[in-house]
């Protein structure tokens, strides 16, 4: 079962940084993985905190 997906704004929130900067992300192809459902964009919130914890410190 999924847990709830999250959109750009609770990226965003997670990280504490703009949503523009979320988008800006998936523009340069950076940032975590998202799936695109309609026009929406969601992210798994396993696979945000998986990306962040990948980066180095």
């Amino acid at each position: 079962m999924l847990r709830n997906l999250w959109g750009p704004g609770d990226v965003a929130s997670y990280f504490g940084i703009p949503v523009q900067t979320v988008y800006q992300w998936r523009h340069k192809k950076y940032g975590p993985p998202c799936r695109k459902i309609g026009r929406h964009l969601r992210y798994k919130p396993e696979e945000v905190e998986s990306w962040f914890n990948s980066l180095e410190a």
